[in-house]
This record gives structure tokens, C-alpha cells and sequence, in this order.
């Protein structure tokens, strides 16, 4: 199945500086920004600079310089950040939504980043 992505998302609308963002880290491939609507302490969104929908549109049809630029990005957040259990921090939790199911709200993929706070368990176990 084809994905179609939208131009007029928020976030392509971010990457084309048509809208303001507190950016954190920008590479060639990957921008990471803080988010307008933070659901703990620390909240980052990471996305990559391509037209990609989803979790399996990127994975599947990004290159692998923009596959391992966005996760070295990612990392390299949580080390800034101070939230990585390897270098003290008390962790985090990184989301991606995709489609109607997953409440995807911006059809441009993007990971969340969460910290600062005891976040609970992701869902409710399955009775």
C-alpha cells in the first residue's frame, strides 16, 4: 500500500520554517524540537527531515544514512539530557504511533521522547 504523505502536516510545515520550534538537535537528516504540548517534564519529538508517513515507511524506504543519523540523534538527546540509565539518568520512554489505531495525530513519523517523571505502565494489561 502506497503512503501518502501530506505537505501540509505541522511538522513538514516545522521542516520548512513556516512555523517556530525550540529545536534541540538539527542534522542533515533528523530534527529534534521540543514538543508544543509536553506529556512529562521532558518532552522531545525526533523527525526525520524526509517524507516519511510511519515507523515502517521510514524503516522500510529511508536510506541508511538517514536511518542511523535519526537514531544517533535520538541517543544523543538522552545522553544531553541526562536521562539515559548508562550515564545516571533514571530513564525515559520512547514512543511512535502510526495510523488510526496507534492515535497517530501528525502523519509524519516522529518518536517521542519522555522523561523526567515515573511514567507508569505504556498500557493496561489485556483481560
Amino acid at each position: 500500500m502506497p503512503y501518502n504523505y501530506d505537505d501540509e502536516n505541522i511538522f513538514a510545515k516545522i521542516l520548512r520554517g513556516e512555523i517556530p520550534n525550540k529545536t534541540v538537535v538539527e542534522t542533515e537528516h533528523t530534527l529534534a524540537f521540543e514538543d508544543i504540548q509536553p506529556q512529562a517534564p521532558t518532552h522531545v519529538l525526533v523527525i526525520p527531515k524526509g517524507r516519511y508517513v510511519c515507523f515502517d515507511h521510514f524503516y522500510g524506504e529511508a536510506s541508511d544514512a538517514e536511518i542511523l543519523d535519526f537514531h544517533r540523534v535520538a541517543a544523543q538527546i538522552c545522553g544531553d539530557l541526562g536521562v539515559a540509565p548508562g550515564g545516571g539518568g533514571a530513564g525515559y520512554r520512547t514512543i511512535t504511533n502510526a495510523g488510526q489505531d496507534g492515535v497517530q495525530e501528525v502523519p509524519h513519523y516522529h518518536l517521542h521522547i519522555l522523561a523526567g517523571r515515573p511514567l507508569g505502565r505504556m498500557l493496561p494489561p489485556v483481560s
